[in-house]
């Protein structure tokens, strides 16, 4: 016996014709394609399985986020117990609202949403049982222990520290008026910046933009307006440029300010301001898309419409395009953001400092033409639907992790202590119809519906800062 032969026999092997040999390899690769199809199979099925227990995974949370909570509260009287008939008789004034007492810091209806400040959002002292949930209209408290101060403000996800800046209005001074028939105003002390890894625990970073003391010609002095700071990223500078509305006490500049710095804390260093594209601008927001183009969105001639156009590649200036929309409809405090291909805003009516009924918009294209889909606002009451949760918009931030679903951030103005404003973030998703039809109703089926929820306490679902 040879050596092969030998060799073979050691192992227990027979020696078999090549097409034996040819068949028996066919077999095994047979069998092998029917394991690894069968096992691709297994994995296609545990992928459908995991995205199904995904699916409703996150369809339970929006159930929860999406919950209609009604509000039920007993208003007492309005002060004035005068006969309406007689009022009316004698040519005098009706008697107050419920939202002129709202704004009325003596009344109880104001009390009722301004809690004390021993009913403050707490993050570092407030317990477990309050850990993460939001209590719109309470005073929010930094991790120092004193009340946040970023109103009129709008939040800044930074990729590269992985966090989120939230700037806003300080507005710790005291509250006054220019002048008798002027509106109430607090001295500029400065754009305020918090940082937060969870959207709820913040830390004071400081002024970052601050007011001028002395210089009574520059367009931050203390005597003038800063409001509705806004921040975006510039990815080929590496520069974070803020946008603002600079006035003075009679808003009679109507312009908009730009700052810029290398950190998200700043400093920031004042540049100019303008009016852009040679038209007035009051409440203003901006808006970077996902391909990197900004816009600046805002409230013209004399806030009976709205303009938008793009911003320079560095976000410094304005190019020369604009376009007009909600022409005569008297909008203001836009906030615009973006899902799935469509563009949505919301915006407030024009009343001052008082609340009013909040609109949410949509477009195909963020240039416009945009339709107006009606008022947002889901559960509480008759009172807190018609007034946006007594509160008006400023920013509104997507939830990462939950496609669909975004925070409603809105301020509570306390006009005669405007220091002591309060916020109201709310859950705010897109799924359904809306209620009213689009100014173009063959165009009506293209739009989903914006809902933005009452909630007296509520918190994101645990997990999403993994996602």
């Amino acid at each position: 016996m040879g050596l092969r032969s030998r060799h073979h026999k050691a192992f227990g092997l027979r020696c078999y014709p090549a097409r034996h040999r040819s068949v028996t390899l066919l077999l095994w690769s047979l069998a092998a394609l029917v394991v690894v199809v069968n096992v691709h199979l297994l994995i296609i099925h545990k992928e459908e399985d995991e995205s199904i227990s995904t699916h409703e995974i996150r369809r339970s949370i929006m159930r929860e986020l999406e919950a209609v909570e009604e509000e039920k509260f007993k208003l007492t009287p309005p002060r004035s117990r005068r006969n309406p008939r007689a009022v009316r008789r004698k040519g005098e004034r009706k008697p107050p609202t419920i939202v002129d007492e709202f704004l009325d810091e003596s009344s109880a209806v104001h009390d009722m949403f301004f809690p004390e400040l021993n009913m403050a959002v707490d993050p570092i002292n407030g317990g477990n049982d309050s850990m993460y949930f939001y209590y719109p209209g309470r005073v929010w408290l930094d991790t120092g222990g004193k009340p946040i101060q970023a109103h009129g403000g709008g939040v800044l996800y930074d990729k590269k520290t992985k966090t989120y800046f939230w700037y806003g209005e300080n507005k710790d001074g005291k509250t006054y008026k220019a002048h008798s028939k002027g509106a109430d105003r607090v001295d500029i002390v400065g754009v305020s910046c918090y940082s937060s890894k969870d959207l709820w625990t913040w830390k004071n970073e400081g002024v970052v933009l601050r007011g001028e003391e002395k210089n009574v010609t520059h367009d931050l002095h203390k005597s003038n307006v800063l409001e509705r700071p806004k921040v975006i990223y510039n990815d080929r500078t590496g520069k974070y440029v803020m946008w603002m509305h600079i006035d003075d006490a009679n808003y009679t500049k109507a312009s908009v300010g730009v700052a810029v710095s290398d950190s998200p804390t700043g400093p920031f260093t004042y540049l100019y301001r303008k009016r852009p594209h040679d038209c007035e601008s009051r409440d203003m927001t901006i808006f970077k898309d996902d391909d990197g183009k900004a816009y600046l969105i805002y409230s013209s001639e004399d806030n009976s419409e709205l303009h938008i156009g793009p911003l320079t590649d560095d976000y410094l200036d304005v190019t020369d395009d604009m376009r007009r929309f909600l022409i005569a409809q008297h909008r203001e405090a836009p906030a615009l953001f973006k899902h799935e291909g469509t563009y949505y805003m919301v915006t407030s009516g024009c009343t001052g400092w008082a609340p009013n009924t909040a609109l949410a918009h949509a477009a195909t294209s963020v240039m416009g033409p945009w339709e107006t889909l009606g008022n947002p606002c889901v559960g509480g009451n008759e009172v807190f639907r018609s007034t946006t949760f007594l509160s008006q918009s400023t920013f509104v931030l997507p939830v990462p992790g939950l496609p669909g679903s975004f925070i409603f951030m809105a301020d509570r103005w306390n006009p005669s202590d405007l220091r002591d404003s309060r916020y109201v973030w709310l859950p705010l998703t897109i799924g359904g119809v809306p209620d009213e039809a689009a100014d173009y109703s063959f165009m009506f089926p293209l739009w989903s519906r914006v809902s933005i929820y009452w909630h007296k306490r509520w918190r994101l679902p645990e997990g999403w800062r993994d996602s």
